[in-house]
């Protein structure tokens, strides 16, 4: 037998990569295609899922090939994983039916949301499920399909999320890994493992993928999917993930006490406890393999923010980034490198888009407070960047409220090239970050899993194995205690005016 390759794709909410690596899990090719989110109304997130899921993935898999030069029959297995849990209606010939509704930045649905829990009863979904029903559940968006656009949902064959659709559309066939079903509240039942016996609020039991775990083979690329995507036909795919999952296990995040903590478009973190563990203010579900568990959690905005902020207040960083060649978010990193903890006693709120954990109120809207005519932009922008961390260093507390036991915080996605970022967290926190040597994200973590699944690997053991470390952020015990006391007026902050935000919004 010849030599052997694995292939990731990760389809994120701006951009897509993909990876190819051999049997030492070295990158041999990797591959870039940005794209947008479309936003048509206040608290709307979506994709089109044909023009960027599968066509992303196509550009990818071809890049891949091309940059590689491997033969398509040498590449043994693809997973894929994009962002979740997401809600698209797609026919029998598997095309979208309207654009999918991304994850739980997409708040539309707060009235779907209420009317579930008086049906069901709160106590009641959180008992079965380990989890509330929030903006993050894919349930709340299908009922939002069916009570807003019946002409579409009349017409839906299948409600699927992002990796079932690309895993359909190279296979045919239609699946789901239990740690992404877990969060289609309260349609999945963790104890059975599978969905639950009544959905029909919801859609028909045949409307909803099959259940399985994220490593196990799918099916095989048909002949028309190797015409479109440069793949052999045959080629292995796994049931794929979610892409906070996928990145987790790409840096080692496989026992309990290990943590991701991803900074992304929005902050998504990833717990794996030693069972099942319930929490209001958290997600709780099955991990990736069997026997696994995880608590989840996740704030609505971290790259957002920051784009937000680049985009709308510093237009020149950005103009003048052909010009000098320096970058407009390392332009803004390096402004605020002497601001002191606190940016002089501003706090900003990052809930721009509402919030997801561990407050869970999609009416929460976003604060700058505090300012005097002594404050900069790079104040703001420094307050913009600890709000994100007094955010982060919450859930550190629940965690140790809960005794979770976190040992090894491993810190992941595109905020990790921003230094000050990351020392500012670790210094709110008072907790250590870690960053390993293979950062490339998900898509590294899809094709680590491919070879799991193809039998490359005997267990995820082997793969946890093969990371290494490239750089640990300690806390600073001063700017640890400095933060202390602005870290209650973070809180309390939210608490005096969200009946100020629910009505405003």
């Amino acid at each position: 037998m010849g030599a052997r390759y694995f292939m990731g794709v990760d389809i994120g909410t701006y951009e897509s990569k993909g990876a190819l690596i051999n049997e030492a899990a070295q990158i041999v090719a990797q591959h870039a295609c940005p794209h947008g989110m479309e936003s048509p109304l206040p608290g709307y997130a979506e994709h089109d899922a044909e023009k960027t899921w599968w066509s992303d993935l196509c550009a990818i898999t071809r890049a891949l090939i091309g940059k590689s030069g491997v033969c398509p029959s040498a590449v043994e297995a693809l997973g894929v994983s994009t962002i979740a849990p997401c809600c698209l209606p797609v026919d029998r010939d598997i095309r979208p039916l309207r654009k999918a509704i991304l994850y739980g930045v997409d708040v539309r649905a707060g009235e779907e949301i209420a009317r579930i829990n008086d049906l069901y009863g709160a106590d009641s979904i959180f008992e079965k499920c380990g989890t509330p029903v929030t903006s993050q559940s894919a349930a709340a968006k299908i009922l939002w399909i069916r009570r807003n656009e019946p002409g579409v949902y009349a017409q839906t064959d299948r409600f699927v999320t992002g990796s079932t659709y690309l895993v359909a559309r190279l296979t045919g066939e239609f699946v789901i890994d239990r740690y992404t079903a877990a969060a289609w509240v309260p349609m999945y039942d963790v104890v059975k493992g599978d969905w639950a016996d009544d959905t029909g609020l919801f859609c028909r039991r045949e409307q909803l993928a099959r259940c399985g775990w994220t490593h196990e083979i799918a099916g095989v690329v048909h002949a028309r999917a190797a015409s479109e995507t440069g793949l052999a036909p045959g080629t292995k795919v796994i049931t794929g993930t979610a892409d906070a999952a996928a990145e987790a296990i790409s840096v080692g995040v496989l026992d309990p006490g290990d943590m991701m903590l991803m900074y992304g478009s929005s902050i998504f973190i990833i717990h794996v406890v030693e069972q099942f563990t319930r929490d209001r203010r958290l997600w709780a579900g099955p991990y990736l393999f069997p026997g696994t568990y995880a608590v989840a959690a996740g704030m609505s905005t971290a790259g957002t923010l920051t784009r937000w902020f680049r985009d709308n207040f510093a237009p020149d960083l950005v103009a003048g980034q052909e010009r000098t060649g320096v970058n407009a978010y390392a332009a803004l990193a390096d402004s605020v490198r002497d601001i002191a903890p606190g940016s002089d006693g501003l706090i900003v709120l990052p809930y721009l888009s509402g919030e997801r954990t561990p407050i869970n109120d999609p009416k929460a809207r976003g604060m700058i407070f505090g300012l005097n005519l002594h404050h900069t932009r790079a104040h703001v922008y420094n307050a913009c960047l600890e709000g994100v961390g007094y955010g982060i260093a919450q859930h550190f507390d629940i965690f140790d409220e809960r005794n979770m036991g976190t040992r090894k915080v491993m810190a992941v996605g595109g905020g990790t090239k921003n230094p000050k970022w990351l020392q500012i967290v670790s210094d709110i926190s008072g907790r250590a970050q870690h960053v390993a040597a293979v950062g490339i994200g998900a898509a590294y973590g899809d094709a680590l899993l491919a070879a799991l699944g193809a039998g490359f690997y005997r267990s995820p053991r082997e793969i946890a194995d093969i990371v290494r470390m490239k750089s640990s952020i300690l806390p600073d015990p001063a700017r640890t205690a400095a933060y202390e006391r602005l870290r209650a007026m973070y809180a309390q902050l939210y608490e005096v005016t969200k009946d100020i935000m629910h009505g405003i919004s």
